[in-house]
């Protein structure tokens, strides 16, 4: 048979192949994180140092720029702050040291003596020439010019040791001191110090007080002041000539070292970082007919960069995305997993509140742009209160209902608060607003509700902003005015979207909201008219079942809208065939007696793909179509399956040929039709239904469907079979609990005690009726409903 071909359980996608869920998670969390990141609206503003500013640009949103003067000024501060480097050349010391006591050495061991003899003037020449070279000598090995007449002295003194010692002692207290080459440049340095480096340990000290050591004419002026104590018992041409050579003698020996400051005061400059200098979201950065100079040019610069390339775009994609993936998978334990997942629609509900989540998070990025674009008008930043942002949140109560609008929402309004630079306001403000438009779209059955939900969210959006204001200390009347006015649009808007986009989400994921429901439960649908004139029996069978599910539903916590409005439609397909179903043939006939047990299953069979077909082609909705093809489950068809094996033998028939395609009820609405239709129609063979063969029929029939195992995938608990038993039992005892025999003369009919209950009397055979009467009353209805 070809509707085998339909004979499938219908698998949950998402719960036999998790791959799915996993890789829309993570594409979902990078889309956001580029939406959240990326730039849309580039504003390049071109102008150089000296033309006249256009009109006022303030900062879109905060941001840093490197200060390259201030960093300049911090470089030159830290090349500053460096201390001078000077070397302690110890060996001029000793050096000194060692050229005096070798000269004076050299000339005590032989003194020469130089004379004039008139009588030989060419020998008096030979001693000129001499003392000249012993001179020359003398200056050689000391280093130094020597004058004649101090050579002489020192000659005729015999270059005694005690000269030596006290050339020797002066200039070394003068070089321990210290002499530096240029005590100009090291005042300069006299507030912070220098350091001095001793080769000989390798030791650096730190000398704070520079002006203690000399410069070379200091030292030489010191020469005498040092010496006077010591030169007090010598004349004055013996002392001069100490100081005279004491004064030659000294040399710097605290030398500047240019190569080692010169790097250290590189390595300062480098280890300077640039500074970045923040740039608050409004601040002025050019104002109208003002001269741009190099420090707004720098500014302007840096925003223009900024706006062509994010330096720190990947990197902050990349942090966003760990923040909307720890979210998404806090919300999914937290909620799908505990929730969505039980649903068999698990996959389009995913799919649906992605595409709700991106297309309203592009709608806030566009916002956020369009709100940096205009950051010089005065109300720019009150334009987030007038994004119609609790759409979404409405949207999605309007279809998964309250418990998925409120995680949704909390994840929308951290998502908006990403995209706004992390908004603590934003965040507040929006994570409000849609959860408070969600709770308003609860029970939405008229269209009317829509605008109720966005007049309070408006009115509500105006105390938010209200708030938001006070709290930011922004309590202008032009920024209030415009705050509310884009509030209040806000709410209304997204009232209005709600309603917008409702149809198109109903087209495009085959959801079915409680608004369609109703306007399908109305009997005036052409679809029912249809059914109750070609199968009044059917009609009549739906219109019970949908009774008895609705009020079922109520005690389950299932929608018993969508339940009655399933149960109205669950037998559809029999529109084309309705004679072959008993509850419409007439007059005792019965078309399946002259057809083979197989052909009438299948005709039984086929009430079900026909009813899809009818159903799909009138667009009922999902949950509709698949209560259709699921009320019967995988059930047999008992009656014709055991007259096949009266017939043919239970050997020579296919079980399978005789069963229901299924899938077997996959939600608890296709769970209840089922036991509702079962129970209904069996119900019309009870003879004489007291109030306890109803309630023995209906648990027979629930346990012989439990039995069954059709109940296995629509997660109806055993209390809740409890509570539907219960509840048809009292629809089924209200339907046929016994009536007063109404006659034809209700001025002569029996009467009783008006204490006593009407429902215990039964209804008596009335006397006294003229029979002539009787017929005179009735012979003109006779043929009324006849054919």
């Amino acid at each position: 048979m070809q509707l085998k071909n339909i004979n499938i359980p219908l698998k949950n996608f998402s719960r036999e192949n998790n791959l799915f869920f996993w890789i829309l998670f993570i594409c979902l969390s990078i889309c956001i994180s580029f939406i959240a990141s990326t730039r849309l609206i580039l504003n390049i503003h071109k102008y150089n140092i000296g033309d006249v500013v256009k009109k006022d640009l303030k900062a879109p949103r905060d941001f840093y720029y490197k200060d390259f003067i201030q960093t300049k000024i911090k470089k030159e501060h830290a090349e500053k702050s460096v201390l001078l480097i000077y070397n302690l050349n110890n060996n001029i010391k000793e050096s000194i040291k060692k050229r005096v006591n070798n000269a004076f050495s050299t000339f005590a061991k032989q003194p020469l003596k130089a004379y004039k003899n008139p009588a030989n003037p060419k020998k008096n020449q030979n001693n000129i020439q001499q003392i000249e070279y012993n001179r020359d000598t003398f200056q050689n090995l000391l280093e130094i010019k020597i004058k004649k007449e101090t050579f002489q002295l020192l000659q005729k003194k015999n270059f005694r040791k005690k000269t030596s010692s006290l050339i020797i002692k002066i200039t070394s207290q003068i070089l321990d001191n210290g002499i530096v080459d240029n005590k100009e440049s090291l005042l300069k340095e006299s507030d912070k110090g220098i350091f001095l480096i001793n080769p000989d340990n390798n030791t650096k000290q730190k000398i704070k007080n520079v002006k203690t050591l000399y410069s070379l004419e200091q030292a030489k002026t010191m020469v005498r002041i040092i010496g006077q104590p010591l030169l007090l018992n010598l004349n004055y041409t013996t002392t001069n000539t100490i100081v005279n050579i004491c004064q030659q003698l000294l040399v710097p020996n605290i030398i500047f070292d240019l190569q080692k400051t010169t790097q250290l005061k590189e390595i300062a400059k480098n280890q300077v970082k640039t500074i970045l200098t923040k740039i608050k979201k409004g601040e002025m950065l050019l104002r109208e007919g003002e001269i741009v100079n190099s420090l707004q040019l720098n500014k302007l610069q840096y925003l223009n960069k900024l706006n062509e390339h994010n330096e720190l775009t990947v990197n902050k994609t990349i942090g966003i995305f760990f923040i909307i993936f720890a979210i998404f998978l806090t919300n999914y334990f937290i909620y799908i997993k505990q929730y969505l997942t039980k649903s068999y629609l698990f996959n389009t509900h995913m799919v649906f509140l992605t595409s709700i989540l991106i297309v309203f998070c592009l709608i806030i990025k566009l916002t956020a742009y369009l709100s940096e674009s205009l950051a010089f008008l005065e109300f720019a930043d009150t334009m987030i209160y007038g994004i119609p942002i609790a759409a979404a949140s409405m949207t999605i109560c309007l279809f998964l209902g309250i418990n998925a609008a409120l995680p949704f929402a909390i994840v929308l309004s951290i998502c908006a608060a990403i995209i706004f630079n992390g908004d603590f306001n934003v965040f507040i403000y929006y994570l409000l607003n849609c959860s408070m438009g969600a709770y308003w779209m609860l029970k939405c059955k008229e269209r009317k509700v829509f605008i109720k939900a966005g007049l309070k969210l408006g009115l509500l959006n105006i105390v938010l902003a209200f708030a938001l204001q006070l709290y930011k200390v922004d309590l202008s009347w032009s920024n209030l005015l415009t705050s509310w006015a884009f509030a209040l649009s806000g709410g209304l808007m997204s009232g209005i979207l709600t309603a917008g986009i409702a149809p198109l989400i109903e087209l495009s994921f085959n959801y079915t909201t409680d608004i369609k429901l109703l306007e399908l439960a109305n009997l005036d649908q052409p679809l029912l008219r249809q059914l109750m004139l070609k199968a009044p029996g059917t009609y009549h069978h739906s219109l019970i079942v949908g009774t008895m599910v609705e009020a079922a539903a109520s005690e389950i916590g299932v929608n018993p809208l969508l339940a009655k409005t399933c149960g109205y439609y669950h037998d559809i397909g029999k529109i084309d065939k309705p004679l072959y179903y008993i509850e419409n043939q007439q007059n005792g006939k019965n078309r399946h007696d002259k057809l083979a047990p197989s052909m009438s299953a299948l005709i039984l069979i086929s009430h079900i793909k026909r009813g899809v077909e009818i159903a799909t082609e009138n667009k009922l909705g999902k949950p509709i179509i698949d209560t259709i093809q699921q009320h019967h489950g995988t059930s047999l068809i008992k009656y014709f399956f055991d007259k096949a094996k009266l017939i043919r033998g239970e050997d020579n028939i296919n079980i399978n040929d005789f069963r229901y395609p299924g899938p077997k009820p996959q939600s608890r609405v296709a769970g209840l039709v089922m036991i509702a239709d079962v129970i209904e129609a069996s119900s019309r063979t009870l003879e004489n239904p007291t109030p306890a063969r109803i309630q023995g029929h209906i648990q027979q029939f629930i346990n012989k469907i439990f039995s069954d195992e059709q109940l296995n995938h629509c997660n109806i608990t055993l209390n809740d079979l409890h509570k539907i038993a219960k509840t048809f039992n009292k629809i089924l005892n209200g339907i046929y609990h016994h009536r007063i025999e109404y006659t034809g003369n209700p001025q002569k009919s029996q009467t009783w005690d008006s204490n006593e209950n009407s429902d215990k009397q039964s209804a008596k055979k009335i006397s006294g009726i003229n029979k002539s009467d009787k017929n005179e009353n009735t012979s003109h209805l006779k043929r009324l409903g006849q054919s």
